[in-house]
């Protein structure tokens, strides 16, 4: 098996969702906005998602599930899906990273990695 047979690239664009957070209350609102594309050459379907959040204080909160969204897309070679969805966390600064647990029209079970990305309410420098 080539490894170009499964590649899935996750793309990230954050924003900091000032009108439901409230730092008073330790509350901070990020949306986030993810591009899943099949760079590989075998069609696959997303089955579950695995998340690692943690604020600045070092508090990690781990989420698991099925699919993204209510969805498990489908991609065939070339093809995206993109979709967003938020996290709150208790400090202005945090990062979040994970994996989607993917299965490939052949069978074979592969994760599609989502490097470590930041969020961080604007004007905050860390």
């Amino acid at each position: 098996m080539e490894a170009l047979d499964h590649k899935i690239r996750v793309d990230v664009e954050t924003s900091y969702l000032d009108e439901q957070s409230d730092p008073g209350e330790g509350r901070y609102v990020f949306s986030y906005t993810i591009t899943i594309r099949n760079e590989g050459q075998v069609p696959a379907r997303l089955l579950r998602r695995h998340w690692l959040i943690t604020d600045a204080n070092g508090k990690v909160e781990e989420v698991r599930g099925d699919g993204v969204v209510g969805e498990q897309p489908y991609l065939k070679p070339g093809q995206g899906f993109r979709y967003s969805s938020g996290a709150v966390i208790e400090t202005p600064v945090g990062t979040m990273q994970g994996s989607y647990q993917m299965l490939g029209d052949d069978g074979a079970h592969f994760d599609a990695p989502i490097e470590v990305f930041r969020l961080a309410m604007p004007g905050i420098v860390q």
